[in-house]
């Protein structure tokens, strides 16, 4: 069994449904008001791996 390949941020709020679209996610992201791991997190494309924590208004979602 091979590991999955990493999920970009922008990509995983979307499929999440943290955000609507790409654009969205690109905005909230760069504002600082994503956090990954606890931490912000401004890059859209950093590379989520399983067991990282997104979190943003309130809402977290984690990668399986």
């Amino acid at each position: 069994m091979t590991e999955r390949e990493p999920i970009r941020l922008d990509q995983f709020m979307k499929r999440a449904g943290m955000v609507q679209t790409g654009g969205e996610a690109k905005v909230v992201i760069q504002s600082g008001q994503v956090t990954l791991n606890g931490e912000v997190e401004v890059r859209r494309s950093k590379k989520l791996y399983k067991g990282d924590v997104v979190c943003y208004q309130g809402v977290s979602a984690t990668v399986d």
